[in-house]
């Protein structure tokens, strides 16, 4: 199967074309002991756009994620070659369970029903829900939007979430992230849901529009990878571990975020 390289996003048709054609993986493929679907690269899932954790600049797949991940890839001595797919595809676990890649690293809150269907690595990145709205809205809450339409992204916390505690709000829901913030900024939804991390970000480019709320959902990020796969785990936690202590997780943190964590 031809793979991508590592810093460009393969749609998800393109992708099941050339899966059908060749399959995904090739057994006996290691990096220092541990698995991998195909030799020499350490394939991510993920979903596009997510700024700033992934989503594609001049070309090339970029972002936070992508930027701990290649630390990973880098201990093992291989390439992270990057897949696009749909979040549900991720979310389920069908995607790692089939070899179409290595691990997930998709912004990715931590959470009982996902730890069904993968492992988790240890928490990356605290996170919690947030509305976005065109300033001067006063939509600053489920009450407020009361019969008014709220843009949701499909198989995400903040959908869980808005169904759980909107039960008076139409919500409408979008596959991905880009569509959701584009129906906020074309009006066809009154605000959306999503994490605080992403609307901030895409905020700081909208003088129009603004994070209206924050809600206490306490979310934490890992990396998914298959279940059983423990030898690729640990060595994500370990290096992840490292880039703690070394003050490199600092660094890429204030490259995206243009901050110091927990300021």
């Amino acid at each position: 199967m031809a793979m991508l390289n590592r810093r460009t996003a393969l749609s998800a048709a393109v992708l099941a074309v050339l899966v059908a054609a060749c399959g995904t993986s090739e057994p006996g493929a290691t990096a220092t002991g541990i698995p991998l679907v195909k030799a020499g690269q350490l394939t991510t899932c993920t979903g596009l756009p997510y700024q700033p954790f992934q989503f594609e600049q001049d070309g090339e797949v970029v972002g936070f994620d992508v930027d701990l991940v290649d630390l990973v890839a880098e201990e093992l001595g291989v390439t992270q070659q990057i897949i696009e797919t749909p979040f549900e595809g991720i979310q389920s676990g069908a995607d790692l369970d089939v070899g179409k890649c290595d691990l997930a690293a998709a912004g990715m809150t931590i959470n009982e029903v996902r730890e069904q269907n993968f492992d988790f690595s240890d928490p990356y990145f605290d996170a919690t829900q947030a509305l976005v709205a065109r300033k001067g809205s006063g939509l600053t809450g489920f009450e407020q939007l009361r019969g008014k339409r709220l843009g949701v992204q499909n198989a995400t916390t903040g959908q869980v979430y808005a169904e759980q505690n909107a039960p008076d709000v139409v919500l409408v829901n979008f596959e991905d992230f880009g569509l959701l913030v584009n129906a906020v900024e074309i009006g066809d939804v009154d605000a959306g849901i999503n994490d605080n991390g992403v609307l901030y970000d895409w905020v700081s480019t909208k003088p129009d529009f603004e994070v209206t709320a924050e809600f206490d959902t306490d979310e934490q990020y890992g990396i998914g990878v298959r279940t059983g796969n423990t030898a690729l785990l640990n060595k994500i936690n370990e290096v992840f571990a490292e880039a703690r202590s070394s003050g490199e997780y600092d660094r890429i943190y204030q490259k995206w975020f243009k901050t110091k964590p927990g300021s």
